[in-house]
């Protein structure tokens, strides 16, 4: 099935679906113009910049989510608390086990993880609104110059105020997601935040271009579509790479007939945690940073504060394995596999059903796991790398280029690509069943009338 603008758009159906994610995501970026209330918003990002590894945090956050944390909007927050909630609640899902039971009743306990995942959003916003807050508004003398001068007098009334209207917005944005994913194309969550990489791209690269088009412009930019260019083609292919065991169904003699003997494919990613591992390796590696800069330490400012440094690359390096296995482990679970197929009368050619096949697959997925930790780790390093040798570039550039940014983008265009074609697909299967029920009844009334 060939995917192209013109197939989708002669479609009615896929046609509305395009333009209600279109539009909702427009909303959405409408919500970034907005200033909170009492803030001079333009001098925000240049103040932020200086707050050490407070404003490294902004960063960060403001290329995962799209958020606008440096220039205090109302959607400043983006979808972070509720991508929080959503990781916090998977992973008890898989330890607790009362919350493992409510997570296997189907769609009600679905309704129930859900219910309980917006209630710590909303606790999870009101913390990170405080943090936004303090650090943005409050971290220095300097920064309630930002303020006007009516709100100075009431800063705490007005930090309420601001607290209550960031988890607002959060809120809006994840009932955003949720109309794009019911009404729209895709994870309508996954698709906020590749709006919010995407739309930090431009004004990037339109600073770039401001420093003048000499010739070592032109080798960096060059050089900086190729990188670019290499990472994404290396990211689609691991990506999409599986690991597939063959599932052999044992026979079954009923009667005169013999069911079964199918074989089928068991298949597992490549890259099983996805980004997981590099945004807890992340959000760790800030900790020293800051605790350096709180303390004075110079070698925690030193080793951490740099990108490229040694201690921060082997630490990252680290911490991208060491997560890599412990999500993998949480949401994989190879004695429950082993379990289901030897109930559902299917083995492993070669491998005895039970014991054998859960150790079997265990030694499968840590060897998985641990080429996808390796690719995780050169992804993740590289962009740091890259701007050390190219300290002219941006920064929002390299965290577009770094390995989060990459995979979710990649991730979720790919996965809009095969939904679209899916929705080809089933509308072509449909015209053909309608064709073949429109012949089948004239054929039939003709040899009726005859």
């Amino acid at each position: 099935m060939n995917l192209s603008i013109t197939n989708l758009f002669k479609v009615p159906e896929i046609r509305t679906k395009i333009l209600i994610t279109l539009g909702l995501l427009l909303v959405y970026r409408i919500g970034f113009f907005i200033p909170l209330p009492g803030v001079d918003f333009r001098p925000m990002l240049e103040q932020s910049q200086d707050l050490g590894g407070i404003g490294k945090i902004f960063g960060i956050m403001n290329a995962l989510t799209g958020g606008s944390l440096q220039s205090a909007t109302i959607f400043s927050l983006g979808v972070m608390p509720y991508i929080s909630a959503s990781i916090i609640f998977s992973l008890l899902a898989k330890a607790v086990p009362a919350i493992e039971a409510v997570a296997k009743e189907g769609q009600s306990g679905q309704r129930k993880i859900n219910q309980w995942t917006r209630l710590a959003t909303v606790g999870i916003c009101l913390v990170q609104s405080w943090f936004v807050i303090s650090g943005t508004l409050g971290a220095t003398e300097g920064s309630r110059d930002l303020l006007y001068p009516g709100v100075r007098e009431w800063f705490g009334i007005y930090a309420m105020v601001v607290m209550l209207a960031l988890t607002a917005g959060t809120m809006f944005v994840m009932w955003l997601g949720e109309q794009i994913t019911e009404h729209g194309i895709g994870n309508g969550i996954s698709l906020i935040i590749m709006a919010g990489i995407i739309s930090n791209l431009y004004p990037s690269l339109s600073v770039y271009f401001q420093t003048g088009w000499d010739r070592s412009g032109w080798q960096n930019l060059l050089l900086f579509t190729a990188m670019f260019g290499a990472v994404v083609v290396a990211v689609v292919y691991m990506t999409k790479a599986t690991r597939r065991i063959p599932i052999q169904q044992a026979k079954q003699a009923r009667g005169r007939n013999v069911y079964g003997g199918q074989q089928h494919f068991l298949p597992f990613k490549l890259n099983q945690a996805g980004v997981m591992p590099i945004i807890f390796g992340s959000a760790l590696l800030m900790i020293p940073a800051i605790l350096g800069q709180a303390l004075h330490s110079t070698f925690l400012e030193q080793a951490f504060g740099q990108q490229r440094g040694f201690w921060f690359v082997t630490s990252f390096t680290v911490l991208i394995y060491f997560f890599a296995f412990f999500w993998t482990s949480m949401m994989f679970q190879p004695n429950e596999i082993a379990k289901n197929l030897q109930e559902g009368g299917s083995f492993i050619p070669g491998i005895r059903p039970g014991k054998p096949t859960a150790e079997f697959l265990e030694g499968t997925m840590v060897r998985i796991t641990l080429i996808g930790a390796t690719f995780l780790s050169i992804v993740a390093v590289f962009p740091s790398l890259f701007r050390g040798s190219h300290g002219n570039l941006e920064q929002v550039m390299v965290y577009f280029m770094s390995g989060t940014s990459i995979l979710i983008v990649v991730g979720v265009a790919l996965d809009m690509v095969e939904k679209l074609n899916a929705l080809l697909v089933m509308r072509n299967y449909e015209n053909v069943v309608k064709e073949g029920e429109a012949s089948g009844s004239g054929s039939g009334w003709g040899r009726r009338s005859s």
